[in-house]
This record gives C-alpha cells, sequence and structure tokens, in this order.
C-alpha cells in the first residue's frame, strides 16, 4: 500500500518513468526524450495530460486555437496542458526529461506520424509494449 513504486518502459526516443501503479484514477510519469528524438504526432481520444519540464531543452508541436500544428519551446518552471484530440508531439532539442500528469492509460492514441512506424496505441498494443 504504502510501498514506493516506478516501473521504467522502454521507448524508441527514449523512456518513460511510470510513478504511479496502474490502477489509479491518475497517471504520473517522467519522459525522457533524447537528444533530437520525437514521440508521434498524436492524438488520444479519452486521455488528457499536462506537461512539466525539469531538465534539458524541450519543444510541443502543437495545434493551435485554428487547427494548425505550432512549436512552442518549453520553459523550466512552467505548465502546459494538452486537450482530448489535440494533436502534439514533445521533441527533445537536448535530452530532457519532462513530468508528465494525465488521465489514467486509456482510449486510443492515434499515432497521426511516428518516426518509428508504430502503429496506434490500443490498450490491447499498450499491454504487448509493456509486456503484461
Amino acid at each position: 500500500m504504502n510501498s514506493p513504486y516506478v516501473r521504467k518502459i522502454e521507448k524508441p526516443w527514449g523512456y518513460e518513468l511510470h510513478w504511479v501503479p496502474e490502477n489509479k484514477s491518475y497517471m504520473g510519469k517522467v519522459l525522457h526524450i533524447n537528444a533530437g528524438a520525437r514521440i508521434s504526432l498524436q492524438t488520444h481520444d479519452k486521455k488528457q495530460e499536462s506537461w512539466f519540464l525539469i531538465g534539458g531543452e524541450a519543444k510541443i508541436i502543437w495545434d493551435n486555437e485554428k487547427g494548425e500544428l505550432i512549436e512552442t519551446i518549453m520553459e523550466k518552471g512552467k505548465g502546459y496542458a494538452c486537450q482530448i484530440n489535440q494533436r502534439h508531439r514533445l521533441a527533445g532539442i537536448t535530452d530532457c526529461d519532462i513530468i508528465e500528469v494525465s488521465t489514467p492509460e486509456m482510449g486510443i492514441t492515434h499515432r497521426l506520424e511516428d518516426d518509428y512506424k508504430r502503429p496506434d496505441e490500443t490498450p490491447e498494443v499498450r499491454k504487448k509494449e509493456r509486456g503484461e
């Protein structure tokens, strides 16, 4: 019940450290993105996310109010929030670490573009990628 928890999940762009167990009503993780790497351009049909840069340099590529993709350089000490179905992608300018808090890992992550040719992340794909 009060045991410390962390789970490392390797990703082609770096790794994730999940510090909240999967059975909670929220998720907390650290995203480590390698310099020059980026996660997929994606949307979530159920999941909402917020990010906080804690180390290195990173940027967000995401939809503005007009639905146009823009780049935002992340600033340390400031939070950024993404809406459901908003296109977004995080990218490492240098090796960087970003805290992500979100609703639980649920629904489908639609990968609109992916440098690693991965399919959409459905609940079944998510379990397989994590060895569950």
